[in-house]
């Protein structure tokens, strides 16, 4: 599997951009840097829509005063809290739902 870093995200744009990855860094991370506090400074829950690529979202979780420690088997107290979730858009469904043989077909 290959990882991809927020460097082959900036050296992508600087690309796209046709500026050097020096230029392109302050932007990508301004970005990142939004999105998370929009994320973090959410009460509870919010939604952040990016057209043609998905929707990020802060949920908020119910209690849980029986959850069990697999390990000890010990019943635990789960307080509320919140998660985050990606639901990615429908070009981008469109592409992972193609059969794993025409996509390694093309490459």
């Amino acid at each position: 599997m290959m990882t991809y870093t927020k460097r082959d995200v900036v050296r992508r744009v600087a690309e796209a951009m046709d500026e050097p990855m020096i230029q392109a860094e302050p932007w990508v991370d301004a970005v990142i840097v939004a999105l998370r506090e929009i994320m973090m400074s959410a009460d509870t829950e919010c939604r952040i829509e990016i057209r043609d690529f998905g929707v990020f979202e802060v949920k908020e979780t119910k209690a849980k005063p029986k959850a069990r420690n697999p390990k000890t088997n010990e019943v635990i107290y789960v307080p509320a809290h919140r998660k985050t979730h990606f639901k990615p858009s429908k070009l981008m469904k469109k592409f992972l739902r193609q059969p794993l043989e025409d996509v390694k077909k093309d490459k």
